[in-house]
């Protein structure tokens, strides 16, 4: 397996009208998504083969969001199912096309309730790759079961990657969400954050410095997406910013999604420890990752926005890469 994901997969119940906060939107329409499961469906788009290990309500969008990553190519033996509590919706507004409001409806939401016992450790230790994001790590029991996750394959020599994806509203605090955040980042290889997140992790404003302060807690490699500006790379020795596609976006939500399994996928299929990764290599990896970015960004909805790799492929092309 090249890579697992883990966490939640939900419904997103997107507005039909760009432009209005969440209390003034008049329709909506469900949408398959959660970050990790985003991820997991665009990484088996670009020719990876992928898994989703988490927990839906036995009703009937857990069953639809298990057929939809089943459709897509997305291995899906840890996928659980919670007898009484529901699958987790996610109301989204988008004030504009680079702006989202988020109201989760869980209480609790069937994907923090997976337990430990309930993971697949023989998937876990078969997989080159294990990405996850912080709302599982919120409460318990999926935030014992997140940390078991990483322990199996961390010890299986996979390379474990992290999204910290900061949702306020749900956690207890942000001194809490901070604290938790940080207990995990030296045991992961690759800190994916965008650039509020870095801020909030570092205090520092300069991109570099402040990227690079958070290497030194342990990861090999830290990424930042920049939204409109691109992206950045550090490692312990040294980063760059790379500028972003120009596209005509229409939708926003998900593209970090997209941007980490396209950066997973060039990583994974290098076969190279990230320590061992040129600046040339990180360029181009991160290069990729921005196109499928950029890409996403160009369609409404997030599963259904994600490319494949022939469209990745071209879209470089026409751009002279």
């Amino acid at each position: 397996m090249d890579i697992i994901c883990l966490g939640e997969v939900l419904i997103d119940v997107f507005p039909n009208e760009v432009g209005r906060r969440l209390t003034e939107v008049t329709s909506f329409q469900p949408k398959p998504g959660g970050a990790p499961a985003n991820a997991a469906v665009a990484a088996a788009r670009l020719g990876a083969s992928s898994a989703f290990i988490g927990k839906v309500g036995e009703d009937i969008f857990g069953h639809y969001l298990e057929e939809v990553l089943r459709a897509e190519g997305v291995d899906t033996r840890g996928v659980r199912y919670d007898p009484v509590a529901r699958t987790t919706l996610v109301f989204i507004a988008k004030p504009d096309e680079n702006t989202a409001e988020y109201v989760f409806y869980r209480n609790p939401g069937a994907d923090i309730l997976l337990r430990p016992d309930e993971l697949d450790a023989g998937l876990l230790r078969e997989t080159h790759c294990l990405h996850f994001g912080s709302l599982s790590l919120i409460v318990e029991p999926s935030g014992s079961a997140t940390l078991a996750a990483v322990k199996i394959a961390k010890e299986a020599g996979a390379m474990i990657s992290f999204d910290v994806n900061y949702r306020p509203t749900l956690w207890q605090s942000a001194p809490n969400a901070l604290e938790r955040v940080k207990a995990v980042i030296p045991h992961i290889d690759l800190l994916k954050v965008n650039e509020t997140e870095l801020n909030i992790l570092t205090g520092i404003e300069e991109i570099g410095e402040a990227a690079a302060s958070l290497v030194d807690l342990g990861p090999a490699l830290c990424v930042v997406t920049l939204g409109s500006n691109g992206s950045h790379y550090q490692t312990k020795y040294g980063g760059q910013t790379l500028p972003p596609f120009k596209v005509n976006t229409v939708d926003a939500v998900g593209c970090g999604d997209a941007f980490i399994a396209g950066l997973l996928y060039q990583l994974v299929k290098d076969g190279r420890r990230l320590n061992d990764l040129s600046p040339e290599r990180m360029e181009k990896a991160l290069r990729y990752a921005n196109a499928v970015g950029a890409l996403t960004s160009t369609k409404v909805g997030v599963i259904p926005a994600l490319p494949t790799s022939a469209a990745v492929e071209e879209f470089l092309k026409q751009r002279g890469f």
